[in-house]
């Protein structure tokens, strides 16, 4: 039997925290054990109910969602925190990136790539579908050089301590590719790919796989 992996909802909205309850819930290995109407409820509850995966909206009252990732952040990499957003016209979502968010999704996103998002989330992955990475990066990082406070050179300084391997496997994360697509193409073992990326975490002082990747695209662009 698969472990079973406990899911928080935060949104404003009731009727999409109703529908996000319906697909997670119909999964046998997905319980839904609270919901939130915003930031500051999330982290409360988050806190209480010590839920594996929060899905977080980003805009909500009293507490945004991204003052709710940074405080939920400041207690470690627990839980996954997986960013609810519309992307197109939601300029946040980096914020969130940054503050320590696992990834993304899009609010019109298939139930199935919901379920799967949550899973990888609870595993350990980043959620960065490969179809949106170009454009989700490109915003990251598309700003004046003289104006990203030489932030491009920081990350290529924080990258140049890492082995030729290490390297390939931190431009591998960038691309947002799973673990076991990682293994396939650098010829490694899933295990070997989790333990490669914990090092990862640990030498460049990032808090998961999607600040990997935006540190790998920032010392491209500086370059």
């Amino acid at each position: 039997m698969a472990e079973l992996i406990r899911v928080l909802i935060a949104d404003d909205d009731p009727l999409v925290r109703v529908g996000l309850s319906l697909v997670l819930g119909a999964a046998p290995e997905i319980q839904i054990v609270g919901e939130a109407g915003d930031g500051a409820e999330a982290v409360e509850l988050a806190r209480r109910l010590r839920p594996d995966v929060v899905l977080m909206d980003v805009r909500m009252p009293r507490t945004d969602g991204l003052a709710a990732t940074a405080e939920l952040r400041r207690y470690g990499p627990a839980p996954a925190i997986v960013v609810l957003t519309t992307f197109d016209t939601d300029e946040n979502l980096l914020g969130a990136l940054r503050l320590g968010a696992n990834g993304f999704l899009l609010k019109d996103i298939a139930p199935t790539e919901i379920l799967d998002a949550v899973r990888r989330a609870a595993a350990g992955e980043s959620i960065l579908a490969p179809s949106v990475v170009p454009r989700l990066i490109g915003y990251a990082v598309a700003r004046d050089p003289e104006s990203d406070g030489g932030r491009g050179s920081r990350a290529s300084a924080v990258l140049d301590r890492l082995t030729e391997r290490e390297r390939e496997v931190a431009d591998a994360v960038a691309t947002g590719r799973s673990n076991a697509e990682i293994g396939a193409e650098l010829h490694m073992s899933v295990p070997t790919v989790k333990a490669y990326v914990s090092r990862l975490l640990d030498k460049l002082g990032c808090a998961n796989r999607v600040q990997v990747a935006i540190l790998v695209h920032e010392s491209r662009a500086g370059k």
